[in-house]
């Protein structure tokens, strides 16, 4: 496996290979777990070549004690890496990525309205930038991003289309816990007692489904989430909104099976949590 930190080294290493090789990118920004690394293998199963990229992109970042509290395990994520089969690793500095400031503004239209977009204001222009650079330097086949991060995989989704990237967009199902939680590099921030706590947000998205499921209304649903949170106080809920999967708009009631998404982000102690499950 190779280490490569410069855009001329990674795209002198690509230019290598024969025009008939696939070639995979999984964009991550590090801190590894067992999520990213099933993005890895299906990546493997399914291409000539891996690459991922690990990079904590400052301009997805609207709180800088966010961005500092961020884990960066560089070393850790490469031995990870190469058990997984990656084949190459791009790990630049901000300073190769963003030699100065980018001018350049993304507006994502009503994807930026709701949920993430709304508020984070900001986040997915730098998630489009940050996106659209790996998809013109590695040139891409295929790009696997996890849905946990639904509403990240509809504006990659978008920023396909509209830029008529020739790239594959492959969305891999969310890997939990034992106990529910969705995997996240945020994890790491929980104190144990928090960590413990953390899979009512699970518990939630159930209790939202089955009362979906059982022919009670959005509102309804939403409302008895709401609810489960005032006997949860160390959580501090920031929405609950049920929306089409794909296009991740709001929605009146149940769509066609695979198109319905329950989506929550939740504050626990410091750490923002954000999860969905998707029927």
């Amino acid at each position: 496996m190779l280490l490569i930190h410069s855009i001329a080294s990674l795209r002198q290493q690509l230019s290598s290979r024969q025009p008939a090789q696939s070639v995979a990118l999984v964009p991550t920004m590090g801190a590894l777990h067992d999520g990213h690394l099933t993005l890895i293998q299906q990546a493997r199963q399914e291409n000539d070549l891996v690459v991922c990229s690990i990079f904590v992109n400052p301009v997805q970042f609207n709180n800088p004690d966010d961005l500092a509290r961020y884990p960066r395990t560089l070393e850790e994520d490469c031995r990870l890496l190469e058990t997984a089969g990656c084949d190459v690793v791009f790990a630049p500095s901000v300073d190769e990525m963003y030699p100065e400031p980018p001018l350049l503004k993304l507006n994502f239209g009503e994807l930026e309205t709701v949920m993430e977009g709304a508020m984070r204001p900001g986040h997915f222009n730098g998630v489009g930038i940050v996106v659209a650079k790996l998809f013109n330097i590695v040139q891409p086949n295929r790009a696997y991003f996890g849905q946990k991060d639904l509403q990240q995989v509809a504006v990659v989704r978008r920023l396909i289309r509209d830029l008529s990237f020739p790239v594959e967009l492959i969305r891999c199902p969310t890997v939990r816990e034992t106990d529910g939680l969705a995997m996240s590099s945020r994890n790491r921030n929980l104190t144990p007692a928090e960590r413990e706590q953390a899979p009512a947000l699970h518990e939630a998205l159930t209790l939202a489904h089955d009362l979906l499921r059982e022919g009670q209304s959005t509102t309804q649903a939403k409302a008895a989430v709401t609810g489960f949170f005032t006997n949860h106080r160390s959580f501090r809920l920031e929405y609950v909104e049920v929306a089409n999967a794909d296009t991740l708009q709001l929605a009146n009631e149940v769509l066609a099976p695979g198109q319905t998404a329950i989506c929550l982000a939740a504050h626990l102690g410091n750490v923002r949590l954000i999860d969905n499950l998707v029927f």
